[in-house]
């Protein structure tokens, strides 16, 4: 024999070749074949992911429940982004009988994933076990939003993508009728067209139908004209709002050298949240704001900053919606930044754009519509319709922001707009 020579190992004794070996003996259903293969391939290494995760799989298979968790919370540390591995994980705790430990794996793998299409399935079906249907609607909305279309669901997730549909079309019967009995009689204070109006709203707040005007992301009146900017004649208060510019300017000015840390990012998302167009603006002080009125709560200690600019916005008739409006904020916007192309919440409110330091180069478009901020200058437009905002100057952008309603519903629709609002507040906390 030749020195130096040695004798090449077999395939099936290399780390490839294990790893080969085991994957083709598990899809032949030779399972303890496959598991011996793992085993030997954690000798070589010790800290294989697949191999943990797959030995995980073989205890399950046995009912070994704690071996099975032990293997696939290895092959997690080993591997921390993986939703699979959470989701392998969270079935092992369903079976524990740990929901909560269950739910925590699951959101752990929709952090890493929000669009992961098993785990939001498994945490709606989740959701429906511990007797949650409506929060498991929820969830169940949102996988079907992820699917694909319906004539190409994954086989292995047909019978599951049905059932999230059949809950979420079953809540939403639930939250029409809701929704119905709360208008009640108020129907009767409204035209024909109105009380048209508001059915159509409440089918589209529990999902029987659509928008086909705006989009709103929560309250949607239907048949209100998507009219991208609102003449500044048709709102009485506009000429003293406008007279106040200098005020409000000096107050703002004082904020921003006195209480600049007070303003916050705008997009602040959780983990886990859906990102979309946002992700590049989320928890970014690119778009921060200095808010006086938040989600119809006043935030004292700023309006006490400005005396002034909250005696000029107690004289306009903001719009009041529970949870909602008013909205009152110093809205600012970093130089070279972009806030990309986005709707709002309800068409029933118009927003307010007072500018207050507007460099060149700065632009706003609304639908169609592209119009220039003026210092002193009200733009009145509805959110509901696409709009974006772009500072291309090397110079802070700011304007105070409020909201109105809008001005085409009567006094008997905001009143039922209120309703509706604090119906489905209502209805999702009982």
């Amino acid at each position: 024999m030749g020195m130096g020579l040695e004798r090449e190992k077999p395939m099936s004794s290399t780390l490839p070749g294990l790893v080969h070996a085991a994957g083709l003996a598990a899809s032949q259903g030779r399972w303890d074949e496959a598991e011996q293969h793992w085993r030997q391939v954690l000798v070589l290494d010790p800290n294989h992911p697949q191999a943990l995760h797959s030995l995980g799989v073989h205890a399950y298979r046995r009912g070994q429940l704690a071996e099975a968790l032990q293997a696939m919370r290895a092959a997690h540390a080993v591997t921390p982004n993986d939703p699979m591995l959470l989701l392998s994980i969270s079935v092992v705790l369903r079976d524990q009988n740990k929901p909560s430990d269950e739910l925590a794996a699951l959101d752990g793998a929709l952090a890493i994933d929000p669009y992961f299409l098993p785990g939001l399935l498994a945490k709606g079906a989740c959701l429906e076990r511990l007797a949650r249907p409506k929060a498991a609607a929820a969830w169940y909305r949102n996988a079907l939003k992820a699917a694909p279309p319906e004539a190409h669901w994954p086989e292995a997730l047909r019978s599951q993508l049905l059932r999230a549909r059949a809950v979420s079309q079953h809540i939403g019967n639930e939250l029409a009728a809701f929704l119905a009995a709360s208008m009640g009689s108020r129907l009767a204070a409204l035209t024909p067209l109105e009380a048209q109006r508001f059915r159509e709203a409440g089918a589209i707040l529990s999902g029987h139908s659509q928008a086909y005007t705006s989009q709103c992301s929560q309250l949607q009146v239907p048949r209100l004209p998507a009219i991208p900017f609102y003449e500044r004649a048709q709102f009485a208060w506009v000429e003293a709002l406008e007279a106040s510019t200098a005020a409000i300017s000096a107050e703002l000015i004082e904020v921003l050298q006195r209480e600049q840390s007070a303003f916050r990012p705008y997009i602040a998302y959780a983990p886990g949240a859906p990102l979309n167009q946002w992700q590049e603006l989320n928890h970014s002080p690119r778009w921060s704001s200095y808010f006086l009125w938040r989600n119809g709560e006043p935030q004292l200690d700023h309006l006490a900053s400005c005396p002034n600019t909250r005696r000029a916005l107690e004289a306009v008739e903001m719009a009041d919606i529970g949870g909602l409006c008013p909205n009152a904020m110093f809205s600012a916007l970093a130089p070279r930044t972009r806030i990309p192309p986005h709707t709002g919440e309800t068409n029933a409110r118009v927003i307010v754009h007072l500018p207050l330091i507007v460099p060149a180069h700065c632009r706003y478009r609304v639908g169609f519509e592209h119009r220039q901020w003026q210092v002193g200058e009200t733009l009145i437009f509805d959110d509901s319709i696409e709009h974006e905002a772009i500072n291309d100057s090397d110079q802070l952008r700011v304007v105070l922001i409020f909201d109105v309603w809008n001005p085409l519903l009567s006094t008997a629709e905001r009143d039922l707009v209120r309703v509706l609002s604090a119906a489905v507040q209502e209805f999702h906390s009982q």
